[in-house]
């Protein structure tokens, strides 16, 4: 994409596609810089809506997405499941600096994995499953254990099914073919860690990343992001060159997430792709001098890049429906675990309507001298008792 030169400053209003946290967190750091903003979701007194004007419909209304464009100097999208007709004619008559060809690529995991080699970038190795026979085929190419995932939708665990024997490949295929996606298989990695880069590339070209953080995950969620992550400085430097690689291949304006695995011998395969600021950025927040979602303003924006430096090590811990009491509680009483391991807690929550067990409701950041001081931290509240690190 050829920088196009379009620059919307601080005053200017944006209109962003989806009300939840992520939508929450880029109109409350937008709005420290003076930007107003409006949201489209159909669940009213959503997270975003809690804090920016809202229009309250369904995603695939064409009537209130023009309402949307009206209001809006541009479009901005804060999840990648936008439906397809909406995003084109937004695109046809307003301003979406994002474009609908990235949200295109990476909603099908076929897709995105060839648009990632195509870039000269490693992935893990996947086959394409049409049938039982293809299926069988791709188990005995990649071999156990592997996970078969639909090509579409699915996050945080849904929409795909772990093999470990052979007895589980025919129930995997049969769970995940009844919903009429398109399925792929991937070879397992045998991983060391599992890290992502948040890549920002503006309307003018620019390419900016942020420090890698090591992920932890628990049940398919994401538990914990630990920055700087636990591995050697050449490898964290290898991950931003990919991550900018991919970024600038698939001309993204915004934000990218690029998730990775790290073998024991240092190599890097990409995992999946996001286009939108993603939860283990989360926390830039506190700890870098731009945060990820004020990044995201500047690309979409026009505005330059701001520095991503890490000003401190941080630990990034999720609350989910079953944390988010116990977290609150702890929030009114001195910190004793804190003061005595020196870390910082800083508590974000997402206001979400309901606390749901395994539903994210907010995070909190933990700013520390030492990451494993963070972790000990999380370790000693006891919050996440039934999550092992």
């Amino acid at each position: 994409m050829k920088p196009n030169g379009r620059v919307l400053p601080p005053g200017s209003t944006v209109g962003i596609l989806g009300g939840g946290q992520l939508g929450r967190m880029i109109t409350l750091s937008g709005a420290a810089m003076g930007y107003r903003f409006v949201t489209l979701d159909p669940a009213p007194d959503s997270p975003c809506g809690q804090v920016a004007d809202q229009i309250i419909a369904p995603y695939d209304d064409m009537d209130a997405a023009r309402r949307l464009a009206e209001q809006s100097d541009l479009i901005t999208y804060e999840f990648e499941n936008v439906d397809a007709g909406v995003a084109g004619m937004l695109e046809r008559e307003s301003y979406v600096p994002q474009g609908s060809k990235l949200l295109y690529t990476t909603q099908h995991r076929l897709r995105e994995k060839r648009a990632i080699e195509a870039a000269g970038v490693p992935v893990a190795p996947y086959r394409e499953v049409t049938s039982p026979e293809s299926m069988e085929a791709a188990v005995k190419e990649l071999g156990l254990p592997c996970v078969l995932k639909t090509a579409t939708g699915g996050y945080d665990g849904k929409g795909q099914r772990v093999i470990r024997t052979e007895a589980e490949v025919k129930v995997a295929y049969a769970d995940l073919a009844a919903t009429g996606a398109e399925l792929v298989l991937e070879g397992f990695v045998n991983f060391r860690c599992e890290i992502s880069v948040i890549a920002a590339r503006s309307t003018q070209g620019e390419i900016r990343t942020f420090p890698p953080a090591e992920n932890i995950h628990v049940n398919n969620i994401l538990h914990a992001s630990i920055v700087p992550a636990r591995i050697p400085e050449e490898v964290r430097e290898q991950a931003r060159r990919l991550a900018e690689a991919i970024a600038d291949s698939l001309d993204a304006v915004g934000l990218l997430a690029v998730e990775m695995f790290v073998t024991e011998d240092g190599e890097l395969y990409v995992n999946e792709l996001a286009p939108r600021p993603h939860n283990s950025g989360h926390y830039t927040m506190d700890a870098c001098a731009t945060s990820q979602f004020e990044q995201h303003l500047r690309a979409v924006c026009g505005l330059p890049l701001g520095d991503t430096r890490l000003l401190t090590p941080v630990v990034m811990v999720n609350l989910l429906g079953e944390h988010l009491e116990q977290a609150v509680a702890r929030t009114v009483q001195p910190d004793t675990v804190a003061e005595r391991l020196n870390v910082i807690p800083k508590l974000h929550i997402y206001g979400k309507s309901e606390a749901k067990a395994g539903r994210k409701m907010g995070h909190i950041n933990l700013l520390c001298d030492d990451v494993e001081n963070g972790l000990e931290w999380i370790a000693q509240t006891n919050i996440w008792r039934n999550h092992q690190l």
